[in-house]
């Protein structure tokens, strides 16, 4: 490689193929990841690749066992299962999607300025979370949605309550391990801001693990979406998603099997896969070292 000005000039190109670059993650990211960008895929192109309208009802066609015609069958006022199961995926996956996003961000900041901060602060912080913590996310979901009233928006917020408190927990334990390094140290006595340190240094060797937890959580808040909305309390008439669409078959869940077992299976299947792409990711995470972001590099080490 040429150099410039007397220092070895960096690569264009990385060596590591792409090839490479993926076995580098566990099996379980990969696998599940994939799953998960495909039912992404499938529910974003709903309204082009849906074969009939969700809302149509074909009454002479009730019931109608899974065919050619209609994929996964009909329910009891013959609307196409397949259409509707894409229609309610995407409020099922939105809303806990937003819930992740909101919770992710709010519970990532507060538990690193809580860290960086210490004190009061910090103590008051972590007995919030632990008062939320002691009573069960489901239980203080429904207490909201009860008080609001049911509805797509409403969910979001009953799940955004409560649920930034592992992020910021998570966030917290990993900021006070990184306020040991050196690099923090160093650029504390340069007199840079806690925000300066904590958007600069911290957030971006913690938004590993917290990537990790918001996939995790995504399948959690999945599973409590598809709860609420089974008794009700979720997206409501005429729209609807995966956990509505359980409580309406349950009447007929003898003479028509599959009414049950698609949407349980779309509420399964995806929390899973996006809880192996969690699993994988944090392992991952675990057979790597540490980046660490702003430390200065040795006198013979290239700059990462």
């Amino acid at each position: 490689m040429a150099e410039v000005g007397g220092a070895m000039a960096r690569p264009l190109v990385s060596s590591l193929s792409v090839g490479a670059r993926i076995r580098r993650f566990h099996w379980a990211f990969i696998v599940g990841g994939t799953f998960f960008v495909l039912v992404c895929v499938l529910l974003v192109l709903t309204p082009w690749i849906a074969p009939y309208d969700p809302a149509d009802q074909d009454l002479l066609n009730r019931l109608a066992a899974p065919s050619g015609e209609h994929l996964f069958g009909t329910d009891h006022l013959g609307r196409d299962i397949f259409s509707r199961i894409l229609q309610g995926g995407r409020f099922s996956v939105s809303i806990a999607a937003i819930a992740v996003l909101i919770t992710g961000v709010t519970g990532t900041l507060l538990g690193a300025i809580s860290a960086r901060v210490g004190g009061i602060l910090d103590d008051l912080l972590m007995r919030l979370v632990d008062a939320l913590l002691a009573f069960p996310e489901v239980l203080i979901a429904l207490f909201l949605v009860f008080v609001l009233g049911p509805g797509y928006g409403t969910l979001i917020v009953a799940l955004s309550i409560s649920g930034w408190t592992p992020f910021a927990r998570l966030t917290r334990a990993v900021t006070l391990e990184i306020n040991t390094r050196g690099y923090i140290e160093a650029a504390e006595a340069l007199g840079c801001s806690r925000m300066f340190i904590i958007f600069r240094h911290v957030l971006p060797n913690a938004i590993g693990p917290v990537l990790a937890q918001g996939f995790l959580r995504f399948g959690h808040q999945l599973i409590t979406v598809g709860d609420l909305s089974y008794l009700g309390l979720g997206v409501q008439r005429p729209e609807s998603d995966w956990g509505a669409m359980l409580a309406e078959a349950q009447l007929y869940m003898i003479r028509a099997p599959w009414l049950v077992i698609v949407p349980g299976f779309a509420i399964f299947l995806t929390a899973l896969s996006v809880t192996l792409a969690g699993h994988g990711l944090r392992q991952s995470l675990g057979r790597r070292p540490p980046r660490l972001l702003g430390a200065i590099p040795a006198k013979d080490e290239p700059a990462t």
